[in-house]
């Protein structure tokens, strides 16, 4: 997935390039950069992958009016231990760090302008990770990276619209789609009528749908 040192942009000026997403993302890299994240004397919780998940999503990612191909898509998913209450002080800060865990999403593509995936929602275990009570795993959003060469177009789906089938779309000029010596994700707009040419835009939309065993 994207090196998330490297340089972001929105389309417009209109506020900081960091998606939701993003910075959930920079801040769980921020703290496996720092020894002291969990403390000098707290163990790093051995995540464990849930051995029976039954809580099953297709992932359907849509790309429209590109004005050309993409060479690549990288997905991710990500999941953060939702009751914080299991989790101790942090020896230093006294601040309680919820573990949180990125795992790779895979995509295959179905047409020519939408992939699909599979996502579990109770992909991780629920445990005692800490001797403090049950650890509950939550998905916190899908996400997807296409790229031109360097320039990478970002879209996600949040924990919310996941689970009530709701689309989310980001939209992008087609003018920076052709800026691809530029090495950085763009997070777009979440309204085409941000930008001063509305039709002269692209979007990546992703929708989840329930699929029952």
């Amino acid at each position: 997935m994207t090196n998330h040192y490297s340089v972001r942009a929105r389309e417009v000026s209109t506020g900081p390039a960091v998606t939701p997403r993003r910075l959930t993302s920079l801040l769980a890299v921020l703290l496996a950069l720092t020894p002291s994240a969990y403390g000098a004397t707290m163990k790093k919780p051995d995540i464990k992958q849930n051995p029976n998940p039954k809580m099953r999503y297709e992932i359907t990612v849509t790309i429209d009016d590109a004005p050309g191909p993409f060479d690549r898509i990288e997905g991710s998913v990500d999941y953060k231990v939702s009751n914080d209450r299991c989790v101790p002080l942090t020896p230093i800060t006294g601040a309680t760090v919820a573990p949180e865990k990125r795992v790779p999403l895979e995509l295959t593509r179905t047409s020519d302008h939408v992939y699909k995936g599979t996502v579990f929602v109770d992909l991780l275990q629920d445990e005692d990770y800490f001797g403090m009570g049950v650890c509950h795993w939550s998905v916190v959003a899908a996400g997807v990276d296409v790229y031109v060469q360097k320039m990478g177009f970002s879209g996600s789906l949040f924990h919310d619209n996941l689970l009530a089938g709701k689309t989310d779309t980001r939209y992008f000029s087609k003018r920076s789609y052709f800026a691809t010596d530029m090495d950085l994700i763009n997070s777009g707009n979440a309204k085409r009528t941000d930008f001063k040419n509305p039709d002269d835009t692209f979007s990546i939309s992703m929708k989840a749908e329930e699929k029952l065993k």
